[in-house]
């Protein structure tokens, strides 16, 4: 499974287009961030590739988690988002 890593200075518009080539090419994705402005890009990037993906007849689904990373040898909580095709 492929994770993509958002942090509060990423680009939401890359992140997007990071989605929605893993999501064409393997038909899921895991996007995750740790902190509330990292979650924000997060959450955009969701939503502009949705779009993107949306002229490509493919609608897709987002499950949110809470998973415990180790950064540094800390633990931290971070906010994993699922994404998979939507079946119809």
């Amino acid at each position: 499974m492929d994770i993509i890593k958002v942090a509060a200075n990423s680009r939401s518009t890359a992140v997007a287009g990071a989605i929605a080539g893993v999501m064409r090419e393997k038909g899921q994705v895991d996007v995750q961030a740790i902190g509330a402005g990292a979650v924000n890009q997060a959450i955009k990037a969701v939503c502009i590739a949705r779009g993107y993906l949306e002229e490509d007849g493919i609608d897709i689904i987002c499950v949110p988690s809470f998973v415990e990373v180790l950064i540094d040898e800390q633990e931290r909580t971070a906010v994993r988002l699922s994404i998979q095709r939507q079946l119809q």
